[in-house]
């Protein structure tokens, strides 16, 4: 009998990826700067605040920022990193080798990052995902990626990752006024509070699907998230610093962040105007504003108490402690 043949849908067809974002050494940015100044075509450079060079091409945007980040954007974004930035700048093939230069990522485990830590208004959020190598490939096609990078795409992003088959996701935080009761009982001490809120959402997810490892993105010098889990001897809990180059701690970023959002759009709704993110001197008028409004006692009810801004805000004498701490 002869075998039918099956057409594939425009839908069976992996999605090209349509941003890419890498780090140039200072050898590659000037390989590609030196590529854009000899002119390759139909290119047209545009401004762009903190950039080393910025072009426009036919369905693409590439921006090399003075940091060394390059961001390429559009929809001949594979054409211009296979055909140009590989070959000639990098001199490196990586896209679509994930697998083979990061073998990790693929493997199930568990990923752990948090929102909100700097900023005063709003709950301090964790988040603890679990996934496997199919949801990674999955998720990186999607353009999963650090939630500082995110931006406008945050909640589209989160919407993707929660309804991945098979994904374990867990949240932790809370409201206002409990934050600031749990931060006295922890010796006022941000790191140890956070390391129970990471403990917390880890076992909760290690519960559901018990994986081998996890990585946490470190936010202290020392390992303080491990002591919650030393009863799971098959499990092993690593940290680095911008761990959200692994997919499932990004997704744990994007996750955090998302959730953090919607906790500033309620607490926005409750004050009546949208409260702003950060510690500025802005973010301090603001404070005052709601004092003036519902007192000392009320900025409990939207604000973290320990934030040298809230003693400002409040017009209490920052602690001597206080003063020695940057968020």
């Amino acid at each position: 009998m002869a075998r039918k043949k099956v057409q594939k849908t425009v839908d069976d067809e992996p999605k090209a990826k349509t941003l890419y974002t890498i780090k140039l050494d200072t050898d590659q940015a000037d390989r590609l700067e030196a590529w854009f100044k000899n002119g390759p075509g139909a290119w047209f450079d545009y401004p762009v605040d903190h950039s080393r060079l910025a072009y426009k091409g036919d369905q693409i945007n590439v921006v090399l920022y003075k940091s060394g980040k390059l961001v390429i954007q559009g929809k001949a974004t594979e054409q211009f990193v296979t055909d140009v930035l590989e070959p000639e700048i990098t001199r490196e093939a990586r896209m679509g080798y994930d697998a083979v230069h990061h073998p990790e990522w693929f493997e199930p485990h568990a990923g752990l990052d948090e929102s909100g830590k700097g900023d005063l208004f709003g709950p301090l959020v964790v988040a603890c995902v679990i996934a496997d190598g199919k949801m990674v490939d999955e998720w990186i096609k999607a353009g999963v990626r650090d939630s500082k990078t995110a931006g406008k795409s945050i909640f589209k992003l989160e919407k993707i990752i929660r309804e991945t088959p098979g994904v374990v996701i867990k949240v932790v935080y809370a409201r206002m006024p409990k934050y600031n009761e749990l931060y006295k009982k922890f010796g006022s001490n941000l790191n140890r509070l956070l390391a129970w809120f990471h403990g917390r959402a880890l076992n909760a997810a290690l519960d559901v699907k018990p994986v081998s490892w996890g990585l946490l993105d470190q936010f202290s010098k020392q390992p303080l998230v491990n002591a919650y889990v030393k009863e799971r001897k098959d499990f092993r809990l690593d940290q680095r610093t911008k761990a959200e180059s692994d997919p499932v701690v990004a997704a744990a970023s994007i996750v955090a962040r998302a959730t953090y959002e919607k906790a500033m759009l309620e607490l926005s709704k409750e004050w009546g105007e949208p409260l702003l993110k950060g510690a500025s001197s802005k973010v301090r008028e603001q404070a005052k504003a709601i004092v003036a409004k519902r007192g000392k006692d009320g900025l409990s009810d939207f604000a973290k108490l320990h934030f040298k801004t809230a003693y400002e805000a409040r017009g209490i004498p920052v602690p001597e402690k206080q003063q020695m701490k940057k968020y």
